[in-house]
């Protein structure tokens, strides 16, 4: 395809503004708590991601007891930001710690 030159007919469009950007406040509730999961399953349905959060505990070599402390429901739009930013995190983790070893998975089964 040829290179088209600027005509007399073209017409200049006016520079795009850039929107301001709002101040972000962030706000705990009162019932906002921080606490550690080693287990998190995900359930995915047509209109949301369901993810509980819990810690898994083995007792014995044939017992693990899982236990749920928190559900959260996510959009899937909200999922995949959620997967981008774990993402782009556990890469700039491992640029400054090292790779991140992960278990072999068993032939069957999740991992939690």
């Amino acid at each position: 395809m040829p290179f088209c030159s600027p005509s007399s007919t073209d017409v200049t469009l006016p520079a795009m503004t850039t929107p301001t950007q709002p101040n972000i406040k962030f706000v705990n509730t009162p019932d906002y708590r921080e606490t550690y999961a080693n287990s998190v399953q995900i359930r995915v349905n047509v209109w949301d991601f369901f993810l509980v959060f819990g810690t898994m505990q083995q007792s014995s070599e044939t017992q693990v007891e899982l236990r749920n402390f928190q559900g959260i429901y996510l959009s899937p739009q909200q999922a995949k930001a959620l997967m981008s930013l774990l993402q782009q995190n556990v890469s700039n983790y491992e640029a400054a710690f090292g790779p991140i070893q992960l278990e072999a998975r068993a032939a069957a089964g999740p991992i939690h």
